[in-house]
């Protein structure tokens, strides 16, 4: 067994025994196991927040497009770094707020609350699972590869371990299991990255030595344009592109729950200054090594493979297994918050909700968990017979997941006069024409990013039939007061908690 397998083995080991360290908490009811008990401070919140965004995919997909795109994967580099700080900004405060005022404990199950109408959660959830679980397939693909090229451990075997590591310490702690080990994972991503980075330049000769390599292969790939120059670019897929990672955020299900699990409103204000600093630190990296492959490894064959690759490549021995941990780490931590996500929905938002309605809290807690193994079971079959590429699932989920789901958070927080049929009409427009537009095809007609169609199609939804439909869909008058009191810096006064979850009512912050 090599020394990279060890520091994995070693890895593994540490994210499961934080796992069974978080039980006792993760027991304590839906609240604990959902929501960790609200108790994450601005360092945990963000690190969290961050790294369950950030994926697999920033190590095989933004290398892959960096790799074949040149400086014109940076697009979706600006947009991510970006990401992070607007969602906290925008939806932090308000969110965590407004959510305890109604008594949510889970992002969708908020949506109806803050829109009164089980036609919301009947729509937003199955959306929700089906966006997810494409998104957690991709996850245990890049983990399986991950694992299968430092191990030799055959493809399979190295799946099965990856999702049986991720699926064992979700099962066991739930949110406060995922938080802690994002919080640690976001540390070893960054460290593992940098450790790449500063090997990569090193191989290359330097900045400007790497750029003169690249630059004699193509010179389109040192400019913004893409490898056939400014005049092929298109501006609606630019646009996508940085909206996708940017505003795109904010209607993650799994991301959002970040700011419910807050201590109080007001971590969202320190929370997004780690995060910015996280971002800025991490995200250009695996693309430069993308870019960078380019030069030390060119008769790659599988461009996902571009940042394995080059860490095999130019990092000593013990430093490898250090990096595949960050590796790994990238593709857990957000594996995780989508699992756990998808057992929340599927245990409070449909199960509860639409079929048994006096379930127990603990009886809601194992068909999260029951749910969280269905799940992993599914992709993992999916996962081991036709893998697809990771970089193209990963931005259709979230393309649709943002379309569908931006306009109806950001307006619950922020507009008084957002309603039902508004809501209902933005998430259905905008997961329908995003997916229309991807599957027919009118991406390359129009050269238009189905992000940008489905964010201005469920926005104008949104607008258009709440202000058609006031009269007789008018925002219910205990809404409109909690969103008032949302606008407010400070505590929440204890009669707006009254007659709301009982496993919340006497969470009463101290400050904002």
């Amino acid at each position: 067994m090599n020394l990279e397998t060890w520091f994995l083995i070693i890895y593994f080991l540490a994210m499961a025994g934080i796992g069974v360290w978080t039980l006792k908490i993760g027991a304590k009811g839906s609240e604990g196991f959902l929501l960790g008990g609200r108790s994450l401070g601005p360092a945990v919140t963000a690190l969290r927040l961050q790294s369950s965004s950030m994926s697999g995919y920033m190590f095989l997909g933004a290398g892959s497009l960096a790799f074949t795109k040149g400086y014109f994967s940076l697009w979706y580099a600006m947009g991510d770094i970006g990401g992070g700080v607007l969602n906290l900004s925008i939806l932090g405060r308000r969110m965590r707020k407004l959510s305890q005022i109604l008594g949510s404990l889970t992002s969708i199950e908020y949506l109806e609350h803050r829109y009164p109408s089980k036609w919301i959660r009947a729509i937003a959830a199955p959306v929700a699972v089906f966006c997810i679980f494409f998104y957690v397939m991709s996850q245990f693909i890049a983990g399986g590869r991950g694992l299968e090229m430092v191990t030799g451990v055959p493809y399979a075997w190295a799946l099965l371990i990856a999702v049986g590591v991720i699926v064992f310490y979700t099962f066991l702690g739930g949110y406060l299991a995922v938080a802690y080990t994002d919080f640690v994972q976001a540390i070893i991503m960054l460290i593992g990255m940098t450790w790449i980075l500063i090997g990569t330049m090193q191989a290359v000769g330097g900045w400007t030595a790497g750029n003169d390599a690249v630059g004699e292969i193509n010179p389109n790939l040192l400019t913004m344009w893409g490898p056939e120059g400014i005049g092929s670019v298109q501006w609606g897929v630019i646009i996508g592109a940085v909206l996708v990672f940017s505003i795109g955020y904010m209607g993650w299900p799994h991301v959002n729950v970040s700011h419910m699990a807050m201590k109080r409103p007001s971590v969202a204000r320190t929370a997004s200054m780690y995060a910015t600093g996280f971002n800025l630190l991490f995200i250009p990296a695996p693309y430069i090594v993308g870019i960078m492959a380019l030069i030390i490894l060119p008769n790659l064959d599988n461009p996902e493979l571009a940042v394995f690759e080059v860490a095999d490549t130019v990092l000593p021995n013990f430093a490898v297994g250090i990096v595949m941990a960050g590796i790994m780490a990238a593709i857990m931590s957000t594996a995780d918050a989508l699992l756990l996500q998808s057992g929340t929905i599927a245990s409070q938002d449909l199960f509860q909700r639409f079929i048994k309605k006096d379930m127990s809290d603990s009886q809601s807690v194992w068909v999260s968990r029951f749910t969280v193994l269905i799940l992993a079971a599914i992709g993992y079959v999916v996962a081991v017979n036709d893998p697809p590429a990771v970089a193209e699932i990963v931005i259709f989920s979230t393309t649709v997941l943002g379309a569908a789901f931006v306009p109806v958070y950001v307006a619950a927080a922020w507009w008084k006069k957002a309603n039902v049929p508004g809501a209902l009409s933005s998430m259905v427009l905008g997961t329908v024409s995003s997916v229309v537009w991807q599957l027919t095809g009118l991406v390359d007609v129009t050269g238009v990013d189905p992000m940008g169609v489905g964010i201005v199609c469920s926005t104008l939804a949104l607008i258009l039939v709440s202000l058609a439909t006031q009269k007789s869909h008018p925002v219910p008058a205990h809404v409109v007061a909690a969103l008032k009191e949302t606008d407010k810096i400070g505590a929440i006064p204890a009669h707006m908690l009254t007659g709301q979850n009982d496993a919340l009512g006497g969470q009463v912050p101290k400050d904002a």
